[in-house]
C-alpha cells in the first residue's frame, strides 16, 4: 500500500512531554480542535433560544455522511447509535434463525460481539460456535474452518482486540456468501487505522464506537446497515427516525412510516449538541489525513517496536497475521507482575490484554516513544 508518512502529531494533542501514550486501543486522547468543537456543542446548549428545529438533525446528516465517505457506502445506509452492542441489538433483531443453526465468534472475542448472540442461543434454539485457534494457525483459517452449512451469522471483527491480530475479511466476506450467512463486523479496534471499505467487504450489519480509532466521543457510534435491511425493525421507536419529524408542529400527528434507510435505527435522541460536533471533528481529521496514511505511518512505529522487542527476547506475531496498527508482546514465560503498573510509572501507557502486553500507537508518537518503551522493558530478564 501506498502511502504519505504523516509527521509526528504531538504537539495537535493535549498530551504532556513527558507522557507516552502507547493505548489508542484502550482510548484515544481528544485532539485540541475535537476538544474545542465539544466546547461549542455545550456553549449551543447554554443558549436553548438559539436552538432551532433543524438543528436537531443538521449535524447527525453531516456526521451521518462523513462515516459513510469512511466506509465507501451511501449516507442512508448509515444509523446514528451509542455504542457498539446496541448495533449488534439491531442486527440480532433483523436476522430470523431456526433451531440448530450456527452463529460463529471467536474465542475471548470482544463482550458486545458476544454477548447478543449468547443471548440468541438462549431464545431462538441456535447453536454458539465459539472459534479457537491451534498454535501455528492463524484467525482467519480457523473462522473458515468453522463456517459450514448450517452456518447463519459470524459475528467477528477485524483484529482480535486482545494482541492485534489481523482477520482476512475478503476471505471471511467470500466464504459466508459461499454459503449463506450473514457477516456481522465490530470493527471498533480497526475502522479509523486499518483501510476499509462496505463495497468490498460486503457485510450484513457493521458497528464501530467512535472513541477508539475514530478519535472521537465517547457514547457515539455507528451502524451500517446493507440495503437488504433498510426496511427492517428498529430496537426502539422515537419520535425522530419518523418520517416528517423534522416539522415540529407536525409531531402530534403520528407517523407509521420512518425515515429513509438506517436511520429507523437510529438511538433517540440522536442530536446530542455536546457530542456530534466532537464526532464531526474527529472524523474530518481522520478523512483529512486519509486513513492510508494513518496506517502506513503507524506501521513504521510497530514494525519499529516489534523488531526491537524480538531482540531482547519478546515475541509478537508474524508480520502476515498482524494488523499494522497494534502490537501483542508476548513474554517467554508469562507477564512479569505489575509491567503494565512499572511503565506507567515511567509515563509509558500500554494494556494488558489476556497474556498480551497491547501496544497501540498513532501518529501522536514517534521513534522517541520507541526508545523509551524499549529502555525499560531491557531493564527486565527474560
Amino acid at each position: 500500500m501506498t502511502f504519505s508518512p504523516i509527521p509526528c502529531q504531538k504537539d495537535f494533542f493535549n498530551i504532556p512531554d513527558e507522557i507516552t501514550y502507547l493505548n489508542c486501543a484502550y482510548m484515544s486522547p481528544l485532539a485540541s480542535l475535537v476538544m474545542e468543537a465539544g466546547f461549542d456543542g455545550v456553549r449551543r446548549k447554554s443558549k436553548p433560544w438559539e436552538v432551532k428545529p433543524i438543528d436537531f438533525f443538521k449535524d447527525g446528516e453531516h456526521l451521518r455522511a462523513l462515516f459513510a465517505k469512511l466506509i465507501d457506502a451511501a449516507a442512508d445506509d448509515v444509523a446514528l447509535i451509542p455504542s457498539a452492542s446496541y448495533g449488534i441489538a439491531v442486527a440480532a433483531n433483523n436476522i430470523a434463525l431456526q433451531k440448530n443453526d450456527e452463529i460463529v465468534v471467536l474465542d475471548e472475542q470482544f463482550p458486545s460481539n458476544y454477548y447478543q448472540w449468547v443471548e440468541a442461543v438462549k431464545t431462538q434454539g441456535a447453536n454458539l460456535i465459539t472459534v479457537s485457534r491451534q498454535q501455528s494457525q492463524d484467525w482467519t483459517s480457523a473462522i473458515l474452518e468453522a463456517i459450514g452449512e448450517k452456518t447463519k451469522i459470524v459475528a467477528v471483527p477485524n483484529v482480535h482486540w486482545t494482541d492485534g491480530s489481523l482477520i482476512r475479511l475478503q476471505e471471511i466476506s467470500k466464504e459466508c456468501r459461499e454459503y449463506g450467512a450473514k457477516l456481522i463486523l465490530d470493527v471498533t479496534q480497526s475502522l479509523g487505522a486499518l483501510p476499509f471499505s462496505v463495497k468490498e467487504i460486503q457485510p450484513g450489519f457493521m458497528v464501530c464506537s467512535a472513541y477508539k480509532w475514530l478519535l472521537g466521543p465517547y457514547s457515539i457510534a455507528y451502524l451500517y446497515a446493507s440495503p437488504e435491511y433498510h426496511e427492517g425493525k428498529p430496537i426502539e421507536h422515537n419520535w425522530q427516525n419518523r418520517a416528517g419529524s423534522e416539522i415540529f408542529s407536525g409531531l402530534v400527528s403520528y407517523e407509521e412510516n420512518f425515515q429513509p434507510g438506517a436511520r429507523r435505527f437510529d438511538v433517540g435522541e440522536r442530536a446530542n449538541f455536546a457530542l456530534l460536533p466532537v464526532a464531526i471533528a474527529a472524523l474530518e481529521l481522520i478523512l483529512n489525513w486519509k486513513v492510508e496514511n494513518i496506517y502506513g505511518t503507524i506501521k513504521q512505529i510497530t514494525d519499529s517496536i516489534s523488531e526491537k522487542v524480538q531482540e531482547i527476547g519478546l515475541a509478537v506475531p508474524p508480520p502476515n497475521q498482524r494488523a499494522a496498527h497494534m502490537l501483542g508482546v508476548r513474554f517467554p514465560e508469562k507477564l512479569p507482575e505489575g509491567i503494565a503498573e512499572k511503565l506507567a510509572g515511567e509515563n509509558i501507557i500500554v494494556s494488558i490484554r489476556g497474556n498480551s502486553m497491547r501496544i497501540a500507537p498513532h501518529i501522536y508518537n514517534n521513534e522517541a516513544d520507541v526508545f523509551k518503551l524499549i529502555k525499560v522493558l531491557k531493564s527486565y530478564r527474560f
